[in-house]
C-alpha cells in the first residue's frame, strides 16, 4: 500500500501547529510527517517532530550529517528514539552561510553507519537526488547508502514523470518516497533549475492547475509501482494544493 508523507517546515511552533491541524483535519490518509532541519529557524527537526507527534502517529526528522561531531556523543538520542519517530532521514547538509555555526566533515555515509552502529533499532532513511550528477553516479551513491544501512529513500522533488520512470527502473527493489513540490512562480522555477539543477518538462507552467495535475500523476505513479510519496508544499496553501488529490 502506498504511504503518504507531508513535509512541513518548522518556521515556528504556532505555524507548524496550524499546518499540522489542517493536514490532520483535511487529509486523513496522511499518517506521517517529515520535518527538515533548517538553520535559520529556531526549531530543529527533532523539536518539530516532538510537536508533530501530538497530531500524527509517525514522524521523520531530517538530520544534517555535517552538524554532528563524529568524536562527540550523539546529543539527540532521546529525541530520535521516541516511539513516534518512525525513522530519521540523513542528508549531508549544505554548509551554513553563517560561519559562526560549527559544522564538521561528517559525510552522509558516515552518519548512517554511526546511527546503525549506536542505535541499531532505529530506522535510517537517506536522500536521493536525481539532479546531483549523472544517473549512474547517483544510483551508485544510493547503493552505497543502502550498504551503509539506509532502509528507504526520500527523493528530491521530481517535476517530470519520464525522469521518475528512468530512476524507478533502476530502483524497483528499493523503498522509495517520491518527492513532489509545487512550483508556482518563475522565480521558484529559476531557483530549482539554477541551484538544484532540476529538470522541468516542456509543457510545464507555474500554475496551481499544472502542479495539481502533476501531483495526481505522481501519486498514481507511486501506486502503480508499489512505491510511496511525499508532498513538499513550500509556501503554498496546503488545502488548495492537495484538496481532491488526497
Amino acid at each position: 500500500m502506498t504511504e503518504i508523507s507531508i513535509e512541513l517546515v518548522p518556521r515556528s511552533e504556532a505555524s507548524l501547529r496550524k499546518e499540522l491541524e489542517l493536514v490532520r483535519q483535511r487529509f486523513p490518509t496522511v499518517k506521517r510527517i517529515n520535518i527538515p532541519d533548517i538553520l535559520r529557524f529556531d526549531l530543529h527537526s527533532w523539536n518539530g517532530c516532538s510537536i508533530a507527534a501530538e497530531y500524527f502517529p509517525k514522524t521523520i526528522p531530517h538530520l544534517r550529517a555535517i552538524d554532528f561531531n563524529p568524536d562527540a556523543p550523539l546529543h539527540i538520542i532521546e529525541e530520535i528514539t521516541r516511539k513516534e519517530v518512525e525513522a530519521v532521514l540523513v542528508i549531508t547538509g549544505d554548509p551554513p552561510q553563517d560561519m559562526s555555526h560549527k559544522c564538521y566533515r561528517t559525510s552522509c555515509l558516515e552518519m548512517i553507519r554511526r546511527l546503525k552502529r549506536e542505535l541499531p533499532q532505529l530506522k535510517v532513511f537517506a536522500g536521493m537526488d536525481p539532479y546531483r550528477s549523472g544517473i549512474k553516479e547517483e544510483i551508485d551513491y544510493v547503493l552505497a547508502k543502502r550498504d551503509a544501512g539506509a532502509e528507504a529513500f526520500f527523493t528530491q522533488p521530481f517535476f517530470d514523470l519520464r525522469l521518475m520512470e528512468i530512476y524507478q527502473g533502476f530502483l524497483s527493489s528499493f523503498n522509495i518516497f517520491w518527492g513532489v513540490s509545487p512550483v508556482l512562480t518563475d522565480n521558484s522555477r529559476n531557483y530549482w533549475e539554477n541551484k538544484n539543477n532540476a529538470v522541468f518538462p516542456p509543457d510545464f507552467v507555474p500554475t496551481l492547475e499544472w502542479n495539481r495535475s502533476f501531483a495526481r500523476q505522481a501519486l498514481q505513479f507511486a501506486k502503480t509501482h508499489n512505491g510511496n510519496i511525499y508532498f513538499m508544499p513550500i509556501r503554498t496553501n496546503i488545502a488548495d494544493y492537495l484538496n481532491g488529490i488526497l
